[in-house]
């Protein structure tokens, strides 16, 4: 097998809050200047690719706005594959951007589809409308799975528990750990699973996603699981480095 393309989380494996990873923008202007395949994936909908781009940039790695993909865009991508085009939407403005570019409309008036991302303005009025329209046959999508931040900052995961609780319906989540986002990745660069690795600080999001979709998976221990970690999950990651300073893509083949 060689491997060709990568594809990379961000928070914990290159960046920490807006601070660089040590080593984090060596690491991928070595994938660049190569010429490799490249995607930087985040679960993280309330962020366009180019805000994302800029925070690199203050942290002082510069890569184009072309190489992040975020739970936001792979939901506009999800959505635009389905039947509908109206949707009520729990989210701030990056993931009403990609829907928007998608041909939505948004509204409160009989949605196709209940969409939830993360926001800090969540309120009981969305909880109810949101909850009504699930239970009376929209279709209930989310970005990502995850329950909270560092700090225990409310997210995505947290948001729909309500939701779900009254309508009695759970969610489709685009975001990892699901194999949706991974192929959706894969195919913005014309990849194949099997000549692709994922990088991940996460056993449960990121390498467990890439499990699932085929790919080769690294866990680096910079960010959300550690050593001891692997031994409670039923899968293991086909290699372990402390951080991305430590991986030459040449000793992946």
């Amino acid at each position: 097998m060689t491997l060709k393309n990568v594809i990379c989380d961000i928070d914990g494996v290159l960046m920490y809050d807006n601070k660089a990873v040590e080593g984090a923008g060596a690491f991928l202007h070595r994938l660049i200047d190569n010429d490799v395949p490249v995607v930087l994936l985040t679960n993280y909908p309330s962020q366009t690719s180019q805000d994302l781009a800029n925070r690199f940039h203050s942290a002082g790695i510069e890569v184009p706005a072309s190489l992040f993909y975020t739970s936001a865009m792979a939901t506009a991508d999800f959505l635009s594959q389905q039947p509908g085009k109206k949707a009520y939407v729990i989210g701030e403005g990056a993931l009403v951007h990609e829907l928007y570019k998608a041909g939505f409309t948004i509204t409160d008036v009989n949605p196709d589809f209940v969409i939830v991302g993360e926001t800090r303005s969540y309120n009981w009025e969305m909880m109810h409308k949101a909850a009504y329209f699930v239970a009376n046959g929209a279709r209930f999508i989310a970005t990502n799975p995850d329950t909270h931040a560092k700090g225990f900052v409310p997210g995505c995961g947290a948001l729909c528990a309500g939701i779900e609780k009254i309508s009695g319906r759970s969610p489709f989540y685009v975001g990892k750990p699901s194999p949706y986002i991974i192929r959706a990745a894969l195919n913005r660069i014309h990849a194949h699973s099997e000549e692709t690795i994922i990088i991940g600080d996460n056993l449960r999001t990121d390498i467990l996603a890439g499990f699932q979709a085929g790919l080769k998976t690294a866990l680096v221990l910079s960010g959300v699981s550690q050593q001891q970690d692997v031994e409670n999950v039923p899968f293991r990651p086909d290699w372990i480095f402390p951080s991305v300073a430590n991986i030459d893509f040449a000793d992946l083949n």
